[in-house]
């Protein structure tokens, strides 16, 4: 449902991404309307409640609550005229469980909008200090998860992915992480490929553990990685990984904004 399509009196509700974890990494857009809401309720400890110091709605912690309990809080407030900022780590597109919010949402005749926000991926990359995309050597990214207590389709699995060797950002799975491991080498990785664990990326507490395929998982164990943490697989986590420049900035190469230049 289109924010257009609601009652002038009736709320609203926004889906807004809080970002991988340092609180000014939310959107301006995001930042005013948790600012302005009349109702906050957040994804548990993975959101930074640092966002809402200077906010006067009540908060609600999502974690302890189930879907109907959620709705219920959304549509009463928006039913007496208040908007609602839903806030959802990183970017509520990825992982973040909105479509049947926003389904129940529509029963209820109740307008949302989505906020985007950075997901820990590119919070992950900044840490790391990496292009997720270099020349000749991936033009392609994966996000993705393993399959645990919720299924991935069959065609998901780590090692069918693997047979891409593009970037693999593997989120939600480093409590498995020897399994991870097993499942990309068995679909085409090499022992030797580097990989990277961030563990709360862009958090004051943020840990980042380096290694290959073959020992990543003995060093994640040592420091006790078990959640909130992105597993980094690919050749751009590499210490030489940069083959050659972009066609983007070559004099040699035009295009419609530039023309080449000949040595």
């Amino acid at each position: 449902m289109t924010p257009t399509d609601q009652s002038a009196n009736i709320g609203k509700v926004f889906f807004i991404g809080a970002g991988p974890g340092a609180p000014d990494l939310i959107t301006v857009r995001g930042a005013k309307l948790i600012k302005s809401a009349d109702c906050i309720i957040y994804a548990g400890s993975l959101v930074n409640v640092r966002l809402f110091e200077h906010c006067n709605a009540p908060l609600h912690d999502s974690s302890p609550l189930h879907l109907d309990e959620i709705v219920e809080l959304m549509v009463t407030t928006c039913e007496n005229g208040g908007n609602v900022a839903r806030v959802h780590t990183g970017d509520p597109s990825l992982y973040g469980a909105i479509k049947e919010q926003m389904l129940k949402l529509d029963e209820h005749n109740i307008g949302w909008e989505i906020v985007p926000g950075v997901t820990s991926a590119f919070g992950a990359a900044a840490a790391l200090g990496v292009e997720l995309t270099l020349p000749e050597v991936t033009q392609s990214l994966i996000i993705t998860r393993r399959g645990g207590r919720t299924p991935v389709p069959e065609l998901e699995a780590l090692s069918e992915l693997a047979a891409h060797q593009a970037t693999l950002m593997i989120y939600l799975s480093v409590s498995m992480i020897e399994d991870v491991v097993t499942e990309l080498i068995q679909g085409g990785y090499r022992e030797d490929t580097p990989v990277a664990v961030v563990m709360k990326a862009t958090w004051p507490d943020e840990k980042i553990v380096g290694g290959t395929l073959s020992d990543i998982s003995a060093k994640v164990k040592q420091e006790k990685i078990t959640r909130t943490a992105l597993i980094c697989v690919g050749r751009v986590f590499g210490e030489k990984p940069f083959k050659t420049a972009s066609k983007l900035y070559d004099k040699q190469f035009s295009h419609s904004l530039r023309s080449g230049q000949q040595d």
